[in-house]
Parts: structure tokens; C-alpha cells; sequence
């Protein structure tokens, strides 16, 4: 193991009050100092490397130049943000990132005055900016809203609404366009770095503010034409036409490493009465990391690694990853079926579709952070005959929900949402969490929603969307790798609305859903052993529900358990529902439903996540038990014969 790096002049600097102490010449050793601490902190915690790495001397000028935590500093999704946790008052809980009881992930509002705006979601910083920005005006109080914002989230639709509502707030409003890959701009060097600083000077405002007053004096639509002249001139040279038609006073390209270059736009920008402003730096992803810098991914999320190598630490194989199988899965069915097609929403290897563009890259489409326009475009495809599949994680089609509802469900298009990263995902905490597309999406009429026990079960599953062409049909997977069940080499199309037994019993019933299968036998080893015969039922879909097995095991059990990893609304609801239209609790059945709590879990391992939940093997005994010994005194016997 190495030593921590020797941080002498970081040691000095535990907020942004003692970096503005600094002088301009320490800010470059500061700089390398607090990158070093980052490297080694995430080397021991795993998380986000890259992104942090790229924005480091940005971080430092910010919180120099401006007046947080009074100016609010807004991260766009936060990957990049822990170099800002580092100079924030955090640096002695940096290496409990992602931990249970340590520090998210992403910025969030409890954990310091420093992170204003929860993040973790794309493309939302301008917007909560603009309200910080707005709030201070109308109160007439200082501070500004900043927004960083990466070029990967100025993909969604949501970065430019904002920015066409954004005039209003006037120098209140700093965006800073953190460019790591992106090619919107000419080349940056000392020509693009002196003009950002003339064109953002005051010399240059109040030259322009003057030369705007003596052309008013002319006629309107001669104002008016002067006015865009200068600005497509300046938009010529530096490249900002697109964000000046948005209201934006743009400012840049510039070299988002240098210091010399950083500051003294920054503080022009700090110091002018224009605006809103929009800067934009280039910045390289994985900066001052050689091993990082060379990889492909530029470390973007990495496990525990060697420091001085770059090598991560590698897990044992064991079972293909889920996106992996359903990746696999899909890019076979396509060799035969022209039709099928995938779509994701700037997650290709996350969701497997990678695996399938590498096969059928013309039927391949990622359409970037907007999960809004892939949605609506899957619905497009397949009202013209195709086979869409939308593989989006649970987390992010929320932010589609209202095209899952006008653009699909109501017009009971075929298109297929194979929704990754089901139920509790660890390390990224709530905001990553699958917890309610169960309920989301089962309350829609028209919808089929199936949920995978295991990888056999996936492949099944695709398939079966696949032939599925009556409506939409949604199957949902966790995060990680499966079971250790063999992949079949054909796959099987299920019969809508129906599932199946894995064990039969006489007493006690357990309706699983989804990939708690494996805690729901293990329950029903456990429950045999009390001598309570236990049947377990792979329901398979939410909806629709398989009715007749539902009723059958309702009246031949005493107690009928359900669980699922998802939220109050999704199985555990409809099949009560059901029950109770039926009557069939009438006669004294008991009916537990388990489900993950009403709260948004923190990060932790996904085996500590389930186990606050509650959704674990002896949870489910518990209930049974609770169940009925509330129910039947006869049990008390069972439990202290087996006790």
C-alpha cells in the first residue's frame, strides 16, 4: 500500500475562505496537491474518476474568484465533483465515498452549505442555477447562480428550455460549458485565450455599452442590425453564435487547465454588469493521470486501483452481467429479424447495447442524454413496423414518463423497454435506485410488464418482447451479474400473463417477483424446516397478473406473501386489489405484501441495502411467522417445536 501523497499547501486549505487567501502564483501547486488527493482517495473507494480529474483547476478557480458558499455553485450530475468535496470541508471523509455512512457520490444538499443542488441526473444544473439567480433578484440579495455543466449534458433538451428562460437573470447567471469532448469550438491556445479576456474585459463591455447607446439614437431596425452584426462577428471568432441566439454573452473557447487563462476571465465575468454569461472551457477528461488519460473510458467509474500502475482491482468472474446477457440475447434474435432495433440514451455499454452495435451497427441508435426524444423515436420506429427495444435504466425513464403515457401506452405502440438497473443499485444510492417503475408502469393500460428472476429468465424474456407486437411490453433487470443458472440455447416465449411454480407446497404461499426468487427459496428452505409446507411462484409479470394461479394458491394456503424490489403501487397492490375484488380474503386468508421501504435508501452494498429493506430470506420468514401467530394460536407450537 503507498503512502498518501504530501499535500503541504492543501493541508492549509480545508475551505474555499482559506483558498482565497492564496496568491494567484500558489493556486498551480494547490492544483497538482488536490489532484494527487483525489487519485489516492478513489483508489481506495472506487467511484469517478475521470470526470473530477478534468475539472480540477476549474474547481479551484471557481471557488477563488467567486464567493461560495453566497454564490451557489451547481455541478451538472456531479460525477465531477469531488475535487469541489475535497476544498469544501469533506477532505476527511473523501476516502468514504460511496460507503455506507460515508459521502454520496453526487453533491447533495445535506451533506454541506457548499452543494446547493442535489444532482446525479443530467442536465439540470442551469435550471436550479437559474432559480438560485432568480430567487437573490427578486429578494435583492447578492449571489449568483453558477452552472457547470459537461458537454455530454448540454445533449438534453432540458439544458436549452433553460437557457431560452434565462434572460431575466441577467449577471446573476454564470454558465461555465466544461468541453471534454466535444468539437464545437475553434482550436484553444493564446489567441483563443486573449480574445475570451478582451471580449469579457471591461474595457471591451463598456466600449461595447457605448457604441449600444449612440446607435440607439438611429433607427430601430438599424440598432437592431448593428447589434447582431457584432454579435455573429464575435460569434465568427470565438464560436459562440448558437448560446448568443439563446441570450447568452459567450465567452471562450478556453484552456480549462491553465490558470493564467482561468482567472482573469473568470473574475471579468465576476465583475461585469453583462450577462447571463456563458464560458466555455475545454478541458481533457482524466487530466494529470497518465493510465487514465490513455484508457479508452478515461476512467470514468473505476473500482479500488493501484496508484502508481493504473490497474484495477478485478472482481472474481462468476455469472455474465445482466446487460451482458440481455445485449447478447438481442443481437442474436437480429440476426433473423431485421425489424429489431436498439436505442439507448448515452448508456450504450451500461445496457449491453454496445454488444448489439457491434453486431448490427445500423439498427444501433444512441441518441444522447434524452431519454424524452429515444422514447418517442421507439415509438416512431415501431409505429412504422420495427421492433424497437429502449434499454434505459429504471432511474432515467422516469424522465420520460409522460411519452411512456401520450406517446406509447395510449397508442398502444409495440415498443420494448428492457429497463436495466432494477431495484437497489449500492454505491450510487437513491438517485441511481430502480425502486418504482413496477408502479409506474403497470398503472398504464395496454402495458405487459415482466420482471427477470435470473439470466435464463432475461433471455426469455427478450424474446418474448421480441415476438411481442400487440402493445408495449416492458422487462426489467438488476444491476450486476446473475444467479449462475445456465443460459438456454433457445430461448423460450412465455405466455403472456402467466407464471410458474418452483416449488409446491401446502401452507404458505410466496409470490415473487423479479430477482428476489433466490431469497424466497431459501425462505421457503428455512420455513420447511419449522415444518410450514411452503409453495414458491415466479410470478414473472405485474401485469398482467396470472389471476388463476393467484386465485388457486389464495384459497389452498393460509398465508400468501408477496415481494418485490420495488416501491408500494407495484405487485404486492394489484394482486390485493385483485384479492379483494375477488373476495378472496373473505375467509381469513393472511396477505403480506413486501416491497422496499418508503424512503430513498442511502448508499451502501446492495446486500446491506436489502437487508435495511427488509427484503431478505428471514425477513421473509419473519412475516409468515408474524402472520400467523397474529393470526392462529396453533402456530406457537410449530414455533417452539422447532425452535
Amino acid at each position: 500500500m503507498s503512502l498518501p501523497p504530501a499535500t503541504p499547501l492543501l493541508d492549509q486549505v480545508p475551505t474555499p475562505s482559506e483558498l482565497r487567501q492564496l496568491k494567484p502564483e500558489q493556486l498551480r501547486q494547490l492544483s497538482d496537491e488536490l489532484r494527487a488527493e483525489m487519485i489516492d482517495a478513489v483508489s481506495t473507494s472506487g467511484g469517478h474518476l475521470g470526470s473530477g480529474l478534468g475539472v480540477v483547476e476549474l474547481t479551484v478557480a471557481i471557488h477563488y474568484v467567486f464567493n461560495t458558499p453566497d454564490d451557489k455553485l451547481v455541478w451538472d450530475v456531479g460525477h465531477q465533483c469531488y475535487p469541489h468535496k475535497i476544498i469544501t470541508g469533506r477532505r476527511d471523509r473523501i476516502r468514504t465515498l460511496r460507503q455506507g455512512g460515508g459521502l454520496s457520490g453526487f453533491t447533495k444538499r445535506a451533506e454541506s452549505e457548499y452543494d446547493p443542488f442535489g444532482a446525479a441526473h443530467s442536465s439540470t444544473s442551469i435550471s436550479a442555477a437559474l432559480g438560485f439567480a432568480i430567487a437573490n433578484k427578486l429578494n435583492d440579495k447578492p449571489g449568483r447562480g453558477i452552472a457547470v455543466i459537461g458537454d455530454g449534458a448540454m445533449s438534453a433538451g432540458m439544458a436549452y428550455e433553460a437557457m431560452n428562460n434565462a434572460a431575466q437573470a441577467g449577471n446573476r447567471l454564470v454558465v461555465i460549458l466544461n468541453d471534454n469532448d466535444m468539437s464545437i469550438a475553434p482550436p484553444v491556445g493564446g489567441l483563443s485565450a486573449y480574445l475570451a479576456r478582451m471580449v469579457s474585459s471591461s474595457e471591451y463591455l463598456g466600449l461595447r455599452s457605448l457604441a449600444s447607446r449612440a446607435v440607439k439614437k438611429m433607427s430601430r431596425r438599424m440598432h437592431e442590425a448593428i447589434g447582431k452584426a457584432e454579435e455573429y462577428t464575435r460569434g465568427m471568432v470565438t464560436g459562440g453564435t448558437l448560446f448568443e441566439e439563446l441570450g447568452f454573452y459567450y465567452v471562450g473557447p478556453i484552456d480549462g487547465h491553465n490558470l493564467d487563462h482561468l482567472i482573469p476571465v473568470l473574475e471579468n465575468v465576476r465583475d461585469t454588469s453583462e450577462g447571463p454569461v456563458l464560458i466555455h472551457v475545454v478541458t481533457t477528461k482524466g487530466k494529470g493521470y497518465a493510465p487514465a488519460e490513455e484508457s479508452a473510458d478515461k476512467y470514468h467509474g473505476v473500482p479500488k486501483f493501484n496508484v502508481v500502475t493504473g490497474e484495477k482491482q478485478k472482481g472474481s468472474a462468476g455469472p455474465p452481467a445482466y446487460q451482458n446477457v440481455f445485449g447478447d440475447t438481442l443481437a442474436d434474435l437480429a440476426d433473423s429479424d431485421s425489424r429489431i432495433c436498439a436505442i439507448t440514451a448515452a448508456m450504450p455499454s451500461g445496457t449491453g447495447v454496445d454488444r448489439f452495435a457491434r453486431r448490427h451497427p445500423e439498427r444501433s441508435f444512441d441518441v444522447g442524454i434524452a431519454e424524452q426524444h429515444g422514447v418517442t423515436f421507439a415509438a416512431g420506429l415501431a409505429a412504422q413496423g420495427m421492433r424497437p427495444f429502449a434499454a434505459i435504466y429504471s432511474t432515467f425513464l422516469q424522465r420520460a414518463y409522460d411519452q411512456v403515457v401520450h406517446d406509447v401506452a395510449i397508442q398502444n405502440l409495440p415498443v420494448r423497454f428492457a429497463i436495466d438497473r432494477a431495484g437497489l443499485v449500492g454505491a450510487d444510492g437513491c438517485t441511481h435506485a430502480g425502486s418504482f417503475d413496477i408502479t409506474y408502469l403497470a398503472t398504464l393500460p395496454n402495458f405487459v410488464v415482466m420482471a427477470a428472476a435470473d439470466e435464463a429468465e432475461l433471455v426469455h424474456m427478450t424474446y418474448t418482447a421480441a415476438e411481442h407486437d400487440d402493445g408495449p411490453i416492458a422487462f426489467r433487470y438488476p444491476r450486476g451479474n446473475g444467479v449462475g443458472v445456465p443460459l438456454p440455447d433457445v430461448p423460450q416465449k412465455l405466455e403472456i400473463g402467466k407464471g410458474r411454480i418452483v416449488r409446491e407446497g401446502s401452507k404458505v404461499a410466496i409470490l415473487s417477483l423479479g430477482a428476489r426468487l433466490e431469497e424466497a427459496k431459501k425462505a421457503a428452505d428455512t420455513l420447511e424446516a419449522k415444518g410450514l409446507s411452503t409453495t414458491v411462484a415466479d410470478m414473472r409479470f405485474a401485469k398482467p397478473l396470472d389471476t388463476d394461479l393467484i386465485a388457486r394458491l389464495m384459497r389452498e394456503h393460509e398465508v400468501v406473501v408477496t415481494i418485490e424490489e420495488g416501491a408500494i403501487g407495484g405487485l404486492g397492490a394489484h394482486v390485493l386489489t385483485y384479492a379483494s375484488d375477488e373476495g378472496l380474503t373473505d375467509n381469513g386468508l393472511k396477505v403480506r405484501t413486501m416491497r422496499l421501504p418508503d424512503m430513498f435508501q442511502d448508499q451502501d452494498s446492495p446486500d446491506k441495502q436489502y437487508e435495511e429493506a427488509g427484503l431478505t430470506a428471514p425477513h421473509i420468514v419473519e412475516t409468515v411467522l408474524k402472520a400467523l401467530k397474529h393470526n392462529s394460536a396453533s402456530v406457537e407450537g410449530v414455533e417452539e417445536a422447532t425452535a
